[in-house]
């Protein structure tokens, strides 16, 4: 396993799964950012676990850019076609996980910024 931090944007939104034993798991699909080549993007699962994975699935959305840091590995995909073919895929599990840039929040109000004493 390959422990590391990228910088990812959220391009499916979270959902989130529960186990019997109260485990609960959060899975999305992100995309690494690209400003050189739009013509390529890879796109990938990540799963959170734990309570992290209820911070999750309740702060971040679409379209927000996150820091993840965790474990990265290839897993096998099958695919039942006419012909079996074992494609590889990305699968990372997060162990932290940082807001970067976040869509649609709304910013302080300036009535609010008033009170605060800078």
């Amino acid at each position: 396993m390959n422990y590391s931090i990228f910088i990812v944007k959220v391009v499916q939104g979270p959902e989130q799964s529960f186990f019997d034993d109260e485990t609960t798991v959060t899975e999305m699909l992100v995309q690494f950012p690209q400003y050189l080549s739009k013509d390529f993007s890879e796109i990938f699962q990540i799963s959170i676990w734990g309570n992290l994975a209820h911070d999750a699935a309740k702060y971040y959305s679409i379209n927000d850019y996150l820091i993840i840091e965790g474990y990265l590995s290839l897993r096998d995909n099958i695919l039942f076609n006419q012909t079996l073919e074992i494609d590889k895929h990305i699968e990372f599990t997060v162990m932290k996980l940082y807001p970067f840039l976040l869509e649609n929040k709304m910013p302080v109000s300036l009535d609010k910024l008033e009170e605060f004493p800078f």
